[in-house]
């Protein structure tokens, strides 16, 4: 598609009854020039080479509800090119996955008749050692512009686990002496 939008001929999409009209066809022409020229500069524009001030203001531009001055430049960057998936998913539960993505890097949701919960309520689930309670705020704000109106968040869920070595031992003591060894 997009080297489509980026080769686009009006004039070739004429009907037969205008092909005749030299003003028509010089009409088209220009319009065709000016779209190619367009978007060429959406390409730029959307491309990871902007510059860190003008981010802020395409956010604005794009509507991009959660977005805040104060994020890290590669979240910036992620919110305003996923803007579009968030307005045409708001309210399903693939958006405020997308969220939790963008947010603390990987986790999941679970609705309530996964876990067993209370209609309408879900958690998010997160193993990301690096989720902050920053972070989690960023989210929190953010989660309300994603998400359904009637559901809600019962909890942020942040699971770790350890590779830990376990050392279990048993002692049996009948009598007076007793010896002790390490067993490995």
């Amino acid at each position: 598609m997009r080297n489509e939008l980026l080769n686009i001929d009006l004039v070739a999409l004429l009907p037969a009854s205008l092909h005749n009209d030299e003003d028509t066809k010089a009409i088209m022409q220009a319009v065709s020039e000016e779209m190619q020229r367009l978007f060429q500069k959406c390409e730029e524009i959307l491309s990871q080479d902007i510059p860190e001030f003008l981010l802020d203001l395409i956010a604005f531009e794009r509507h991009v509800d959660f977005y805040s001055n104060d994020l890290p430049v590669e979240q910036k960057r992620k919110l305003i090119n996923r803007s579009t998936f968030f307005h045409r998913q708001k309210g399903t539960p693939a958006a405020v996955e997308e969220l939790i993505t963008t947010v603390f890097g990987e986790g999941k949701v679970v609705e309530w008749f996964e876990y067993g919960g209370q209609p309408y309520h879900f958690k998010v689930v997160t193993s990301n050692r690096s989720v902050t309670q920053e972070k989690a705020e960023q989210f929190l704000q953010a989660l309300n512009s994603v998400k359904n109106v009637r559901s809600v968040l019962e909890k942020i869920e942040i699971t770790q686990s350890e590779d830990m070595n376990l050392y279990f031992a048993g002692v049996v003591h009948i009598g007076e002496k007793m010896t002790i060894r390490q067993v490995v």
